[in-house]
């Protein structure tokens, strides 16, 4: 199966492991090679609940027992879709209210900056030096790297990069912005957490000027921070919220979450603003669903400050320069990139799996299962020690 991997499916790198997977269960998947490899990275923070976890497993089984796919988004009222967007709508702040489900966080970034426009009627859009935001042609031109945007251009025009944490930079918000996308927490830069002042002062540049705040939770969403969404840690609220990755439970989704005035705006002039065939589809929903009210119902939230403090006690080594971030979506940051792929790869040798930062790859990721066990984290992080022991 691995030759067939790389002979037939496509690459996003040169380096692919072709790890060959037999089956996942909780905190573990497991290789055709009879191993059990522990996971601190759930999927790029998209498994939330663990893998095959009972309670998503049912909810998919029901509704694939009831229907599929049954007509283009928008048109049908169906149980889970319409579940999950009140649940959502009950578990935000006023004015969000209103949640358009589509196939991945790309595409949700892309319906967000159309309906920012639209609403506005403006067209500059202002984002942040090291985003990420997805790879699609509208997230790509909100993304703040040029290496990795450079050999698609032309992308979107008029989309201003202003630096992250600087209240100077807020200067570059005006009259004539449709909005500004700004990840809750960067992602590929390194897991680098906002200001408190600095984010409130930026939602009262946005009021005062009309402009829209798109938060980016793609990644800190569903719980991994330690609130349903992370910019709950900070006392401001966007206008326009995305999400996706640990939404689905393992399931491709994404959504993008307003007030009704505004998400209204997609109704007409033209109609059909935003259309998508397979968003809302009731299996996905139900899995998403499923993950909702299983981080809304217990203790998971309240567990992610107790195994961050655990990770970051025993994730202490001279060849550890800092850990970034916040709950269970950190980034340990090693020597070097070489260092960091070398110990990844050791790692995994060993049956854990980490990974490294898209743009910093001196950072290795973790981001493991909000289900992972106080046993499992401690396996997990002497595997690391040791696999650093041996490069002292």
């Amino acid at each position: 199966m691995k030759e067939e991997f790389f002979t037939y499916q496509a690459q996003t790198t040169p380096f692919a492991s072709g790890f060959e997977v037999e089956k996942a269960q909780g905190s573990y998947i497991y290789g055709k090679d009879g191993k059990a490899y522990l996971d601190f990275v759930a999927g790029v923070s998209a498994n939330t609940l663990g893998h095959s976890h009972p309670k998503i497993l049912s909810a998919i089984s029901d509704q694939m027992n009831k229907y599929l796919h049954v007509m283009v988004y928008g048109e049908f009222a169906q149980d889970m879709p319409v579940a999950l967007c009140k649940t959502l709508a009950e578990n935000t702040p006023d004015p969000l209210a209103v949640t358009y489900l589509v196939n991945s966080g790309a595409e949700a970034i892309d319906g967000s900056l159309k309906l920012a426009k639209r609403h506005t009627g403006r067209e500059k859009i202002i984002s942040f030096k090291n985003s990420y935001h997805g790879n699609t042609h509208g997230a790509l031109s909100v993304s703040g790297n040029e290496v990795h945007k450079r050999e698609f251009r032309p992308l979107l025009p008029l989309v201003e990069f202003i630096e992250f944490n600087s209240l100077t930079d807020l200067d570059s918000i005006d009259e004539e912005s449709a909005c500004v996308i700004l990840e809750t927490i960067q992602g590929a830069a390194g897991f680098l957490l906002p200001d408190v002042q600095y984010l409130k002062a930026l939602r009262q540049k946005c009021t005062d000027t009309g402009t829209l705040l798109i938060l980016d939770e793609i990644q800190p969403g569903f719980g991994r921070t330690g609130k349903l969404f992370a910019f709950e840690h900070y006392g401001i609220v966007p206008d326009i919220l995305v999400m996706g990755k640990g939404m689905g439970g393992g399931l491709p989704v994404g959504a993008f979450m307003s007030s009704a005035e505004i998400m209204n705006s997609l109704t007409h002039s033209p109609k059909l603003g935003h259309i998508t065939t397979f968003g809302g589809n009731p299996l996905i929903a139900a899995a998403s669903y499923a993950t909702l009210t299983e981080v809304l119902s217990g203790d998971l939230m309240t567990e992610v400050h107790i195994k961050e403090k655990l990770f970051r006690e025993l994730l202490v080594h001279r060849l550890i320069k800092n850990i970034n971030g916040r709950g269970l979506m950190l980034a340990v940051e090693l020597e070097s990139p070489e260092v960091t792929l070398a110990v990844a790869k050791r790692c995994m040798e060993k049956g854990l799996i980490v990974f490294w930062q898209l743009y910093r790859n001196e950072f290795l990721r973790i981001s493991p299962p909000l289900t992972i066990s106080r046993d499992e984290i401690i396996e997990g992080c002497s595997i690391i020690i040791e696999v650093l022991d041996e490069r002292s």
